[in-house]
C-alpha cells in the first residue's frame, strides 16, 4: 500500500499540475516528489501524469486516483482531528463568504451545544466545484438548483433592500424611490444590474449601473454604506446586525426577491452523513416560516 505521504505529493502535483509547486507546498525538493510519483507509478503500474510544456498533466488513470486519494487523505485528517480533541463527528462545510461570516457563524454556538462532540470545519467558496475534487460534506450555494453529481435542498429566497446610515440620510435625506436615481449609489460588482432591477420593481425607468462605486463583495458593502459611503442595496439577512443596532436603516420600504436562492448542496456519496443531515436540518429550522431569512 502506498504511504500517505506519497498520496499527499500525489495530490499536491495533480493539483498545481506541476512538480516544483507541489514541492514548495510541501517543504520537500522537486526531485523528491518526482521519486514518491515514480514509486506509486510502479506500484500501480500506471502512469500517473504526462509531460505537456513543463507541466505535469494527469493522465487517465491519475483521473481516476485522485478523488480517491483525496478521499483518504480527507479520512485521515478527520481521524487526526477526532483523536486530538476527542470530537465524534466532524462535518466540513464550503459556504459563500458573507453569509457564512455574517448569518451562519454567529448562529454556529447553537448548532454546536445542541450536537456536543461535534467539529465543524468551514471555508469560502464563491463558486461551485466539484465534490470529487475537494472533501465538503456539503455546500451552501446561491443561484439556481444545479450542481453536479449533488442535490440542492431550497433553503430561502433572498429580499433586497435599499439602505443608508442615519449619518449620510441626515445630510442628503430621501423621500422615495425616485429620490434615489440621482444618489451616490454602491455596487456589487458580479451583480452590476442589481440597482437598475430594483428601480424596475418600483416601475421607475431608471440604469444607474455605470454610475458609482463597485465592490465585489457584500461584506465591503456593507461597511461603506455604514461609513456614509452612499446608498445600497443589501439582503436583509446580512445587515441584522446592522439594522438592530441602527448603524444601517431601510429607506424605502419595497423589498425585493431576487431571481435566484439560497440552496443547500449536498454530494451523491455524502446523502447519508448522519452529521450532515443533522445541520441541513438545522439550517432550515434557522430560517424564517417565510420564504426567505429575515432579520
Amino acid at each position: 500500500m502506498p504511504d500517505l505521504t506519497t498520496l499527499q505529493s500525489f495530490e499536491s502535483a495533480a493539483r498545481h499540475g506541476n512538480f516544483t509547486r507541489a514541492a514548495l507546498e510541501l517543504n520537500l525538493t522537486q526531485s523528491a516528489i518526482s521519486r514518491q510519483i515514480k514509486d506509486l507509478e510502479t506500484q500501480l503500474g500506471v502512469l500517473l501524469f504526462e509531460r505537456v510544456r513543463q507541466r505535469a498533466i494527469l493522465s487517465e488513470a491519475g483521473k481516476r486516483l485522485l478523488p480517491e486519494a483525496r478521499r483518504l487523505l480527507h479520512q485521515t485528517e478527520e481521524m487526526m482531528i477526532r483523536a486530538a480533541s476527542g470530537a465524534t463527528a466532524t462535518l466540513a462545510i464550503a459556504t459563500l463568504p458573507t453569509f457564512g461570516s455574517r448569518w451562519l457563524t454567529p448562529r454556529l454556538p447553537h448548532f454546536l451545544a445542541t450536537h456536543p462532540g461535534s467539529l465543524v470545519d468551514i471555508a469560502s467558496r464563491s463558486e461551485p466545484f466539484d465534490f470529487e475534487e475537494e472533501s465538503f460534506d456539503l455546500a451552501i450555494h446561491y443561484g439556481k438548483p444545479i450542481w453536479a453529481r449533488a442535490t440542492c435542498t431550497f433553503l430561502c429566497d433572498e429580499k433586497i433592500v435599499p439602505v443608508a446610515s442615519p449619518t449620510l440620510l441626515q445630510s442628503d435625506p430621501v423621500a422615495s424611490a425616485a429620490e434615489l436615481v440621482d444618489k451616490p449609489l454602491l455596487h456589487l460588482a458580479t451583480r452590476p444590474r442589481l440597482w437598475r432591477q430594483w428601480f424596475e420593481h418600483c416601475d421607475i425607468d431608471a440604469d444607474p449601473s455605470y454610475r458609482g462605486n463597485r465592490f465585489d463583495q457584500f461584506s465591503m458593502i456593507i461597511e461603506a454604506a455604514s461609513m456614509a459611503m452612499g446608498f445600497a442595496l443589501l439582503p436583509l439577512y446580512l445587515i441584522e446586525q446592522e439594522l438592530s443596532s441602527g448603524k444601517l436603516k431601510i429607506i424605502v420600504d419595497r423589498p425585493m426577491s431576487t431571481e435566484n436562492n439560497y440552496y443547500v448542496v449536498t454530494p451523491d456519496g455524502k446523502r447519508e452523513h448522519a452529521l450532515g443531515l443533522a445541520f441541513t436540518a438545522w439550517l432550515l429550522s434557522q430560517v424564517s416560516n417565510k420564504d426567505a431569512i429575515q432579520p
